[in-house]
């Protein structure tokens, strides 16, 4: 079975990381890449059990995961249930070894309410991706796309 990591870059996020932690429970291992945070952060990715690492332009993203796959996503969003069932169910499946990325459907919070992204983005990528694009994975039109959603929430 493949083994996931949460992979997650933090600044002063600990009003909102909580929310983003608590639904990776289909993964493996959290990895927290804080960047000189001076609130709670690290406190918070503690209480969830992630390994927290210090942000360096040397190291690759890859280098610090144990994990066969990566799931990037952001300290503002969260997973929803039907995402979460899909990544357990994703890991039961035989992944063919030319599959190299999974994409996930985003909605984002307004002030008028949400809104759909109809563009999948890149999230779930094998350990050896090393096409990135700042803290994500680059996109690739071939990624196969993932039941459910991540929430980006605006507000805290």
């Amino acid at each position: 079975m493949p083994s996931i990591t949460a992979l997650l870059h933090t600044h002063n996020d600990a009003l909102r990381l909580g929310r983003a932690l608590e639904m990776l429970f289909p993964c493996d291992e959290i990895v927290v890449i804080d960047h000189d945070s001076n609130d709670g952060t690290s406190e918070v990715a503690r209480e969830y059990g992630a390994r927290i690492l210090r942000a360096s332009s040397e190291m690759p993203h890859q280098q610090s995961m144990r994990g066969d796959w990566i799931f990037s996503l952001d300290p503002r969003e969260s997973v929803t249930e039907a995402l979460a069932a899909s990544l357990f169910e994703w890991k039961l499946e035989a992944i063919p070894a030319s599959v190299r990325a999974f994409s996930v459907y985003r909605r984002e919070e307004t002030v008028e309410g949400w809104i759909a992204n109809p563009i999948a983005q890149t999230r779930l990528v094998r350990a050896d991706w090393n096409r990135w694009v700042g803290k994500f994975p680059e996109r690739d039109a071939s990624a196969v796309a993932l039941e459910g959603e991540l929430l980006h929430f605006v507000f805290p």
